[in-house]
Formats: C-alpha cells, structure tokens, sequence
C-alpha cells in the first residue's frame, strides 16, 4: 500500500499528528520502540510518495516530514533513527546560507553536522547515480533512487542504515576507548616515572590509584632520583582538579622539578622556580599545586624537607612507630601559585639509622570512616600504617595492605586520585 507523505507541523504541540513522543521511541542509540523517519523533502508538487514502512518486528515505522533544514532542526528529537534526505532540496528549502562552493553535496554535508549520530539516507534520480554514491563516500549509510522507491526497499534499507549507524557509533567509540588508553598509557609515564635510584642503598615502592569517576589520571605526581654527590630526593605533588589539563601540568612539574634537581636547585630557590613553571603552564589563575620534598643525605640519616601547602610525610624507625614528621616552627608554605612572592622554609629533620618514610597525597586520608562524615585524616592513617607494619608488612605489601584498608573503610573505591611513595633504608 503507498500513501501520500503527510506534511507534520515542525510545531511543539504534543497532540501534532504524527509526531511521535519521546517515550514512544528510544532514539538512535538502539532501545527498542520501534522505528521514526525523519524525511527532508521539498517537492512543491507533492509526488514523492512514502510506502507504508514496517520494522524488523512488523510494527509501523513511524514517518515525520520537514520542508526545510529548519523544520528538520525542530523535528529532530531523540526518538528519530533515520533521515531520508533528497538531495535535488532547493537552495531556499536549504535555510542558512548559500551552498560553499556551489558543493552539490553540501545540503548533505548540512544535515550530517546537524545530525551527527542519525543514520543518514540520501534519495536522488535514477539517472545520478555517481551523485548517489559520492554522497555515501561523504557519510551517509546507503543511497536510494526516487523511481524505486517502495515499501519492501526502503524499509530494508531504513533498517540497514540505522544498523550500520551504530556500528560506525560503535567502532568510534571503540576507538576513542583506545586512543584513551593510550593517553593515559602516556600520562602515566609521565606521571609515575621509574626512579632514578642507582647506587643508592635505599628501597623504593610506590602505587597510584585513580578516583572511580574518572577516565583520565588527575594530578597527583611523584619523582624520586639521586645525584651524584649521593643524596637521595624524593617529591609528590598534587594538581587542583581532575581532567587531561591538570594532568599534564602535573607531567611539566614533574619534569621540571627533576630537571631542576640535577641542576642543584633545592628548597626555596626550586620551589619558587617551579612556582613560575605552574603560573605560566596553567590555563586558569585558579589553578594550584601542593608539593612535598624531601632531600636525603648520602649517609641516609638526615633530610631536609619542604613543605608547599602538602600534608606532612610520616617515618617509622628507631623503636618508635609512625608518627609524622616535624616541620618549620611557621607550618611550612602556602600551595605553588597562590602567593605570587611566597617562601617555603626548610626543615632539617634526624632520620636514624634504620627507617620507612611515607609521603602521600591528600585522597589517602580523605576517604571517609563508615557511614557517617568523618574522614580518616592523618591520625588514622597512622594507626592504620603502624598497625600494618606490626604485623610485618614492608614495601608493597604495606602500601597494597594500606589502601584495602582505606578503601574497606570508605566503603567503595575513593573519590579522589591517591599517589602514596615509600623509600625504605635498613
């Protein structure tokens, strides 16, 4: 049976003949609820007639027309699958501009950036046959020829369109996981290097844990390298925010600091330098880092430590359990990028002979304990740490032991990114 194709108001009243609501269909991702076509078709005559369409399952396909591209914007909602466009439509039918170039295709190309995740079919004269295939070339699933038109073709070629739309859409995002991956592959490098320890006697174990919400690494860092006079300098910092953005100016700190510690740059003359790395490289004044250094001398006992805006390192040893190490009597200084003539004060702290020493940042002691508000903080986690280390956990063991812990006890993966370096000497 043909029927003649029904001219739909582009209007928004909810009782428009035709015009099918959301719910009635789930759009083009795939959902069932049958099938919507969209037809953008401007024949002043009226002779372009549309068969009655069925679906796969034998349900009607339901079918909503548009005189131009402004029509079509406002009919385009959720629930449609399909566009059959013709491409003889009239530069007035087109709306918007004239075409670029005198491109014939370009009320195709229109319709394609309009519509970017609707399968697309393009309908013209038997006699255009390389017009037809061009436009495939140029994005849309299949061609059709006016005088063929029926209901048995353009069904079957409404279903296969819609088909091999999703799985372009499929195959995109299949690509896009991928090259994700190879982002964060590359992120991560950058993030997390191997440290530069050789000829040290110090061991070395780190972990990084992403918060659950994202895809991306955020903009926790850490280095560790020793220089030739022997000293051993750890660091961990922190980016505000979460995204490729903060994480990439997390990998130009990183970079920088290690570059300027080979040069001999330590304490406040190297966090000031890094400060002016953070105010040119960041993209809002809004942005901020806290950073951790600790400098450790040859023989191993003593360090020097810096602190910008970041939490306290712990150390175990010497008979006594973990415990948070001393800072400068004026707490340190304030975060890189907030104060723009800022001082970070360097505290010389006594090791001993035999240690573990922490650093971390602030997602470890963020989490919350239970169900309740409270958060585990500093004196949690050091009872969590010296528990562990009672029972004979050192290294990795103790830093996988540690976040378990801290995850059972927030109840669910953290919400913040978690970077945690041990150096470990006796």
């Amino acid at each position: 049976m043909t029927v003649a194709l029904p001219r739909q108001s582009a209007g928004p009243e909810a009782g428009s003949p035709g015009l099918s609501r959301p719910s009635e269909a789930s759009g083009p991702s795939g959902a069932p609820g049958g099938l919507t076509l969209l037809v953008i078709e401007d024949d002043p005559a009226g002779s372009l007639a549309i068969p009655e369409l069925l679906d796969a399952s034998g349900g009607r396909v339901r079918v909503r027309t548009a005189r131009n591209l402004t029509e079509a914007g406002r009919l385009l909602t959720d629930d449609v699958h399909c566009i059959l466009l013709d491409l003889a439509l009239s530069d007035g039918a087109a709306a918007g501009g004239a075409q670029e170039g005198g491109d014939e295709l370009d009320i195709l190309r229109r319709v394609l950036r309009l519509a970017p995740r609707h399968a697309v079919l393009a309908l013209t004269a038997e006699d255009d046959a390389e017009r037809a295939a061009e436009a495939v070339r140029v994005g849309a699933q299949d061609f059709l020829f006016r005088d063929e038109l029926d209901g048995r073709v353009l069904s079957r070629a409404v279903r296969y369109a819609v088909e091999r739309k999703r799985a372009d859409l499929a195959q995109h995002q299949l690509t896009e996981s991928r090259l994700r991956a190879q982002e964060n592959a590359r992120l991560e490098r950058g993030l997390l290097p191997t440290p530069l320890l050789d000829g040290s006697e110090l061991r070395f174990a780190a972990r990084y844990r992403p918060g659950r919400s994202r895809a991306l690494l955020g903009g926790d860092f850490y280095d560790t390298v020793r220089t030739a006079d022997g000293t051993v300098h750890a660091m961990i910092g922190d980016v505000c925010g979460h995204g490729p953005d903060e994480a990439a100016l997390g990998v130009e700190l990183r970079i920088a600091w290690r570059a300027l510690t080979f040069a001999g740059l330590c304490g406040d003359q190297l966090l000031g330098t890094l400060q002016r790395v953070l105010e040119h490289e960041r993209s809002s004044d809004e942005i901020f880092a806290t950073l951790c250094t600790v400098d450790i001398a040859p023989d191993g006992r003593r360090a020097g430590l810096c602190l910008a805006g970041h939490p306290a390192p712990l150390v175990a040893g010497g008979g006594r359990g973990p415990r948070l190490l001393p800072y400068h009597e004026e707490g340190g200084g304030p975060a890189l990028g907030v104060l723009p003539k800022a001082r970070w004060p360097r505290t010389q702290v006594e090791l001993g002979g035999s240690w573990s020493l922490m650093m971390y940042t602030d997602g470890l002691i963020e989490g919350r304990i239970g169900q309740g508000e409270q958060r585990l903080g500093q004196d949690g986690m050091l009872g969590i740490v010296g528990n562990r280390m009672a029972a004979g956990l050192r290294g990795e063991e103790l830093l996988d032991a540690v976040l378990a812990e801290v995850r059972g006890l927030n109840g669910d993966e953290l919400t913040d990114d978690v970077a945690v370096v041990l150096l470990d000497r006796g």
